[in-house]
């Protein structure tokens, strides 16, 4: 069967797996900034508050996308369209967050923007790559054709 006819439900463990590999990666490449912008104890600080806040707004980022692909036709469920899409929004909220928290660790708005909009072009690339890599996998996603051919399969034995 062609997979734009597949009916799929996609797995809760999914959304916090691809919340903690991106994480990860937002998480060393935040530290990385923080430190060359400013310093390393900002870097450190930022890098340590966004692991609090950017694992939580992924979530309720993913949960958003996922509620909202229901509503859309299969061919658009896996289109490059909506991985740019899901970058630009994701991005907007991280940004704000990093700017936000920036500003906050080290007390001036000014260098709380030059890591958030920084961070702009490196989050956005690393993201897209994120996304275009958790495409290629199937963990956390059930086919509804398999499950049904898996359960015939069964009482045939």
């Amino acid at each position: 069967m062609e997979e734009k006819n597949r009916k799929v439900k996609i797995a809760q463990k999914r959304h916090i797996a691809k919340a903690v590999t991106w994480r990860t990666l937002g998480t060393l490449d935040t530290i990385f900034l923080g430190s060359v912008i400013d310093n390393s104890e900002t870097g450190m600080m930022l890098g340590t508050a966004e692991l609090i806040t950017k694992p939580l707004l992924y979530y309720f980022h993913e949960r958003i996308w996922a509620k909202a692909d229901l509503n859309k036709k299969k061919e658009l469920l896996n289109s490059r369209k909506r991985h740019i899409a899901k970058t630009i929004t994701w991005r907007i909220i991280g940004t704000l967050d990093t700017t936000l928290l920036g500003w906050a660790i080290s007390g001036d708005p000014y260098t709380g923007m030059k890591i958030g909009l920084t961070e702009v072009i490196t989050k956005m690339i690393l993201y897209y790559v994120h996304e275009r890599l958790w495409y290629k996998t199937n963990f956390g996603i059930t086919y509804y054709e398999e499950v049904e051919a898996s359960a015939k399969n069964k009482e045939n034995e």
